[in-house]
């Protein structure tokens, strides 16, 4: 506890910010209790907890520059996905359009399976069939989606 202040004070000069500087002086506690055996007794607890507290900083720095290396500024992307959105609308009604063709049993499986992830075992006793017969009907669905999807391409 008494060199709490001393740490603080250290964290925010090097950090240029007294918010950055408590992160930073937790963040060197956190590390020196989670490796408080490779302390050595009879040495200076001061000069480890500091040593730590640098090398957190180097690597958050470093850390940092890379991430501004990169990213692009937030302006850049103000425009990127625009396209995308209309591109997968369009793509979700080809799949729409397709699953409304196929028979409500093979319909009733693919949505069980493909959409919601439920197991074979699982969608069969949702729909009250056999494993067996949820199979089939999921394997004809599937290859009728494909197949129309294929089409419409």
């Amino acid at each position: 506890m008494a060199l709490l202040p001393r740490l603080r004070r250290f964290a925010a000069s090097l950090s240029r910010d007294l918010a950055t500087g408590d992160d930073l002086c937790q963040m060197t506690i956190e590390r020196a209790l989670k490796a408080r055996q490779q302390w050595a007794e009879g040495t200076r607890l001061d000069s480890w907890m500091y040593r730590i507290m640098r090398n957190l900083w180097i690597d958050e720095v470093r850390a940092t520059n890379r991430r501004r290396q990169t990213f692009a500024e937030a302006a850049a992307g103000l425009a990127v996905g625009a396209p995308g959105q209309q591109e997968a609308r369009t793509e979700l009604a080809f799949v729409d359009r397709a699953l409304a063709q196929l028979p409500d049993e093979q319909r009733e499986a693919v949505l069980l399976v493909m959409v919601e992830g439920y197991g074979y075992q699982e969608a069969a006793d949702i729909i009250g069939c056999p494993v067996g017969t949820l199979s089939s009907r999921f394997a004809r669905g599937r290859d009728a989606l494909y197949s129309l999807l294929e089409g419409q391409q």
